[in-house]
């Protein structure tokens, strides 16, 4: 699996969970929801993301979807 998916099926992970979590626990939850949400719009812009700069850290291979 490439960065790019792990990084997409992370934020739809948290984004899910978060919802859920704001059903059953408290609203506040939300604001993580925001959070992943407006990363991932300034990621788009800027190609700037610490959970991609986290999985090269620790040795996650950037490679191509259908190498």
């Amino acid at each position: 699996m490439t960065i790019d998916r792990i990084v997409l099926a992370f934020a739809g992970t948290v984004i899910l969970l978060t919802l859920v979590l704001s059903q059953v626990h408290s609203i506040h939850w939300l604001w993580l929801t925001a959070f992943v949400g407006f990363n991932l719009l300034q990621s788009a812009f800027t190609g700037f993301c610490p959970l991609a700069m986290i999985l090269k850290k620790i040795g996650v291979t950037p490679g191509h979807a259908f190498s």
